[in-house]
């Protein structure tokens, strides 16, 4: 259905009046039972929701927090504030006391949606440090039976004082909404900050809007679709796909009953629409390998060789090749033995669309999923851009490349090699931060701050974050993301940090899959006591060695990188953790602060040494710090 460009909430009256009871908008798994809520029940939950807030003294332009795992009502929160004129800033939900508290008192808020008990009890502790908020609501009254301050109110107690309003005030709901204006703040979505504090975007109604529209077009998505709303609504990407298009195109998102049970869920949903950050489909493939280690022999001979006759035949079909009538009569045997059930098991067999973004993917973990027939694209964006810069179109693939700008949207590449654009969706700037949006904003035009250039099929190729690519002492190309995407195609790997800015070699610290080695080493008798104890073992460094072998070989294969090959390494003796500063809440590494904290590392690694000590810091969730001590072995790899 072609919609025309308003606001959300206008959006939502339009979809309440259009769908009615008809059409399911937005499930929920509570106690193994999917509640649907249709666009009607949608607009009535958000109606009585935004009148207890006005009733409360929720004024336009006030900005509402909001915390937890994606639920319906978080999701009414965010188009109640938005239907009175507010701002909602949405907040990571593993985020520690010190992110939320900067982000709360910077944003100004004075209202906070919190799902459970347990972001309760963080946001408790913040108003006594944050004057301006003034109340605290939650979703689920489980563990709060006890809790008595007048400043803190169930959702549900919300909605009932929004009934009473609405009586007195029988206009007011429909005349604020109307209010609206598409120039007026959507949200104000914090970046995860990877070189300092988390940036404020602010994004319009017609910023999001006008990007959802386009890719709904480019992409020719249906009211019909299904998509499951997972991942945390702090992220842009669950923005746009969950909340945003889902308005824009009429279609239903999903909430799974919690994070563990994802892929069950999704089993049962069958979604036509499927978005996820590189690290889900690194996990997913991760635990596909784990099972096959564990079926009987015969079963995973017949898994390899299927998956090799895959993998030829997705790499013929991206090139535009024939496929030879042999290898298409394999495939197909491969789909009924292998490729089908696998699809199935993993819950994408009615996907029609499946998105990687938020950072690069290895070309092989895409190619993978490619090959089991999965219609897995490549999506490009940024939080500024309103999420969505390119994508890859259906019958134009290239594992290398970002696919092509969406409608509306024009990209040129600096002098420097930095990818710039402009679009409708670009940002208003950064909250109260006029330097940094002087910084990234140039006549329009947005530094995306990522080296990359146009091919000449008009793809648009990411090399590296710009700042991050630079070169070996012999001149060499060295591009850290790169590399680290091609250790993580392994399931041995979870994250890899690479070094060689003007250094000899290039040399990388590698964290190991915890989950991945552990299951490996007891199948092998192996025994350890902990991660660290884990990482240290000579049969480990043996089985990562192997995996740095087979990047080694890959990157001899090209030019410009063959100089780049990993000479040296060593095993971290724990996980990178956001909490602990390594790494961000979207996972992306945090160069400078690691180069920093594991400068005697690094030292250690360009050195003739085989071992270095190591003394850390762990931070837990709840702020509590322990030391341990590790001795860590630094060993050569094999080039080529």
């Amino acid at each position: 259905m072609e919609k025309r460009v308003m606001t959300f909430p206008q959006i939502l009256f339009e979809n309440a009046k259009t769908y009615g009871n008809s059409k399911v908008a937005i499930r929920e798994k509570d106690y193994g039972i999917w509640q649907s809520y249709t666009w009607k029940d949608y607009l009535d939950q958000v109606r009585d929701f935004a009148l207890g807030l006005a009733s409360l003294g929720f004024r336009r332009d006030d900005k509402m927090a909001i915390i937890g795992d994606n639920r319906p009502q978080l999701y009414w929160g965010l188009a109640a504030s938005q239907c009175l004129g507010g701002v909602p800033v949405p907040l990571y939900q593993d985020a520690i006391h010190k992110e939320l508290h900067y982000i709360l008192d910077h944003s100004e808020c004075r209202f906070a949606l919190a799902e459970d008990q347990e972001q309760t009890d963080k946001l408790m502790v913040l108003k006594k440090e944050v004057p301006r908020l003034e109340y605290v609501i939650y979703d689920d009254p489980r563990g709060l039976r006890n809790y008595r301050y007048d400043w803190l109110i169930a959702f549900t107690d919300v909605q009932e004082m929004g009934r009473k309003f609405a009586k007195e005030n029988p206009d007011f709901f429909a005349h604020e909404v109307n209010r609206g204006q598409l120039d007026d703040l959507s949200i104000i979505a914090y970046t995860s900050g990877t070189t300092g504090n988390p940036k404020g975007v602010m994004l319009t109604h017609r910023n999001i809007v006008t990007t959802a529209k386009n890719a709904i077009e480019m992409e020719g998505l249906r009211e019909d679709e299904e998509v499951m709303a997972y991942l945390p609504m702090a992220w842009i990407g669950d923005h746009i796909f969950s909340y945003c298009e889902s308005f824009v195109a009429g279609f239903a998102a999903n909430c799974p009953e919690d994070t563990s049970t994802v892929l069950h869920d999704m089993r049962e949903i069958g979604p036509t629409y499927l978005f996820a950050p590189p690290r889900i489909w690194e996990n997913i493939l991760t635990q596909v390998m784990i099972k096959m280690e564990d079926t009987a022999w015969i079963k995973q001979k017949m898994f390899h060789f299927f998956m090799n006759v895959a993998s030829r035949v997705e790499k013929l079909r991206m090139a535009h090749n024939p496929v030879p009538f042999g290898q298409k009569i394999l495939y197909q045997l491969g789909k009924f033995f292998v490729y089908g059930p696998l699809v199935d098991n993993l819950g994408m067999r009615d996907v029609r669309i499946a998105y990687t973004a938020g950072e690069a993917i290895g070309p092989e973990i895409f190619e993978f999923f490619r090959s089991l027939g999965i219609n897995l694209k490549q999506v490009y964006g940024m939080t500024e851009s309103s999420a969505i810069i390119s994508i890859q179109k259906d019958d134009d693939i290239d594992s290398e490349t970002v696919g092509t700008p969406i409608p509306e949207l024009e990209i040129k590449i600096s002098d420097k090699g930095e990818v710039m654009y402009k679009s409708p969706g670009v940002f208003q700037g950064y909250y109260k931060n006029p330097e940094g949006t002087e910084e990234t904003l140039e006549d329009g035009w947005v530094h995306s701050g990522d080296a990359g250039y146009l091919t000449k099929h008009g793809h648009l190729k990411i090399i590296d974050r710009a700042k991050d690519v630079s070169r070996l002492n012999d001149g060499t190309l060295f591009a850290p993301k790169y590399i680290e995407n091609k250790l993580k195609f392994s399931p041995y790997i979870k994250e890899a940090v690479a070094h060689g800015k003007d250094m000899d070699y290039v040399a990388t610290f590698v964290d190991i899959d915890y989950g991945a080695i552990g299951n490996w080493a007891e199948r092998r008798h192996i025994a350890y006591t902990s991660y660290t104890d884990l990482a240290q073992k000579p049969e480990v460094y043996d089985l990562i060695y192997n995996e740095i072998k087979r990047v080694n070989k890959s990157l001899s294969d090209d030019e410009q990188l063959r100089g780049a090959q990993i000479k040296r390494f060593l095993l971290l003796h724990k996980e990178l953790d956001p909490d602990d500063g390594e790494i961000t809440r979207t996972r992306k590494v945090r160069r400078k602060f690691v180069a920093e904290k594991y400068g005697d590392l690094i030292d250690a690694l360009y050195s003739d040494k085989d071992s270095v000590e190591m003394d850390a810091k762990i931070t837990y969730e709840d702020g509590r710090t322990t030391m341990i001590k590790a001795n860590l072995r630094i060993r050569d790899a094999e080039s080529f």
